[in-house]
This record gives structure tokens, sequence and C-alpha cells, in this order.
């Protein structure tokens, strides 16, 4: 099976932790002026920012259909989701160079060093427990998917979003703890602004991953190959089908599917015949996937549905080679 959503648990916990975090961190980066530690301290805040628009999308994605959204409101949720991908690029990943650079051009040695481990440390543990929520209830809910599958075909940005935070936290951590204590050892607080960049390219690489994988999903991706198998074979067992030609699905949501299934139907059979069979088809999805909000049910020929095929794959042509050729 696909994996699951994960429960609102996982967010509330890396908020509530991120906040702590992120209030130490900026104390003590005021008090020993690392910028190694003040770039942890943005890291933290933007996190947390990520973790609230993300509940304000799961929020959101959950509004039942209406008249202006007939397919229900579950694309917010991977609207807000791209939002935190480049708020860790333009917030992140942008303030940890920017301070990191002016660190290399203005360096300065750092006071109470002590201090910085104390809350590398107690960062690190509040980290690790948060990601360990996090994957744990990851492993539950992925199904018998490998992780990095389950990574990969997630219908739900939230699964994916918060193991990369915690993962990218605790490795900027020991960037960071690595750093100042070069810096402290080597006398050289230039490497405390070096460890600050690094932690600036780790955010740049996780917001592009993070951007990758949300794009898919905001654009209209397909659900998850096995659900398309399992509507054909579902299809196909009706004894009023004659032959399926194939189904178009769009994830509109984590939880909501609309497909669109071309289907022959046995020769003789009256209007009312196939009204009842699509309703049998219908029914027989929706219990094997609840996630299939809607069906649209086709009836036509193979040559027909292999024809629609061609035009959506066919490449289109060019607005420009169109004007030259008028």
């Amino acid at each position: 099976m696909p994996a699951k959503a994960l429960p609102r648990k996982v967010l509330y916990a890396a908020l509530g932790g991120d906040l702590v975090i992120a209030c130490i961190k900026f104390t003590a980066a005021g008090i020993t002026g690392s910028s190694a530690m003040l770039s942890e301290g943005v890291h933290s805040l933007v996190d947390s920012t990520n973790e609230l628009l993300l509940l304000y999308g799961t929020h959101r994605a959950n509004k039942p259909p209406d008249s202006s959204h007939p397919f229900g409101y579950g694309r917010e949720l991977y609207f807000w989701s791209f939002i935190v991908a480049l708020l860790v690029l333009g917030l992140g990943a942008g303030m940890a160079l920017y301070e990191g650079i002016t660190h290399l051009l203005n360096p300065a040695p750092m006071k109470r060093v002590l201090m910085n481990y104390v809350v590398l440390a107690g960062s690190f543990l509040c980290e690790s427990a948060s990601w360990w929520v996090a994957f744990k209830t990851f492993r539950e809910t992925k199904g018998d998917q490998g992780y990095f599958a389950a990574f990969l075909e997630s219908k739900d940005p939230s699964t994916f979003i918060v193991l990369f935070e915690d993962s990218a936290a605790m490795l900027g951590l020991v960037i960071a703890g690595t750093g100042i204590a070069l810096a402290q050892a080597l006398s050289a607080p230039r490497i405390d602004g070096i460890a600050s960049i690094a932690i600036g390219l780790l955010l740049a690489v996780s917001s592009i991953l993070l951007a990758r994988e949300t794009k898919g999903l905001l654009i209209g991706e397909a659900a998850h190959p096995r659900v398309r198998e399992s509507i054909l074979r579902i299809a196909r067992e009706d004894p009023d089908v004659c032959g399926v030609n194939g189904v178009l699905t769009v994830q509109m949501g984590p939880n909501q599917v609309i497909a669109s299934l071309s289907a022959e139907f046995q020769d003789g059979l009256n209007t009312g015949q196939i009204e009842r069979c699509v309703a049998r088809i219908e029914a027989a999805i929706k219990r094997a996937h609840p996630n299939v909000r809607t069906l649209f049910v086709k009836p036509q020929t193979g040559e027909t549905w292999r024809r629609q095929i061609a035009e959506l794959t066919a490449p289109h042509p060019d607005k420009s080679t169109d004007s030259a050729s008028k």
C-alpha cells in the first residue's frame, strides 16, 4: 500500500521543539557571537514557520467541496508546502549564507564558547526526539514500500517535509558544532563563518529537493500506480464490461483522487443496465480506495481511447511556429 498521511501530532511535536530551540539558539548566539549558532537559530525559526504553514495548509485542505471548488481544496496543502520550500531557500539558506560571508569578512572571536556546546547538545536531543516521532510514524504508515520509494511516491508533503527538516536540522547542528570546535581549537574565527556557509548550502539543497517533490504534486500528479491498476482490475471483473481501455487519475490532495475510466460494455445492454453497471463499479472502487472521491466512467471503444491518449500526449506546436506559418 502507498504511504498514508502523517497525523498532525508529528507537526505539533516538530513545531513545539523548533520554537524552544530557536529561542535558545538566538540567546546563545547573542551571548557568544557565534555566526554558526545564529544561522542555526534562523534555521529553527524557519522550520517553526514551516510547521505553522503546513498545519494551516492541512486545515484548508480538509474544507468540503463547494460551488467554486467542486473537487475540494486538497491542493491547498500542496501550495503551502511549495511556499515552505521557498522559505527554506529564501530565509533559511539566504540568511545563513549572508551571515557566514559577513563573518568571513569581519571575523570576531567567540565568547563563552562552552554555552554553544551546551545549546548544541540540548538542541540535538530535542531534534532527535522530534525526528524519531516523525520517523516512527512514517515507518508505521508507509506500508510495504521501501523508505526511499515511499518518500518519492508520497502524496502528502508533510510526510517528507518534517523528516527532511529534522534530518537537515540534526546535520546542521553537527556542522555548527564542528565549525565552532575548529574555530576555538585553531584560534581561527573564520571557520565559524565557513560553518555558517555550509549550513546555508545544506538548506539550499534541502529546499531544492522539497520544491522538486512538491511541484509535481502542485501541478497535478497521477495517483499511485497500484491505485490505477486496482481500478482497472475492479472494472474488468464486472460481468457487463467486455473491455477496459484505461484510466486517467489526478491526485487532488493527500486523500483525494479523481479518476476517469474508459470502458466498453457488453452489446445489447440498455441504458438502465449500463447505469447499474457503472454504479457497481463505482461502489466497488470506493470500497477498495476511499480516497477516490470522484469517478467518471466513459463508454467508448478502444480505438477512440487510443486516439484521445495520442492527442493528449502529442507535442503541441510552438506558438511562434504557428505565427510564422500564418
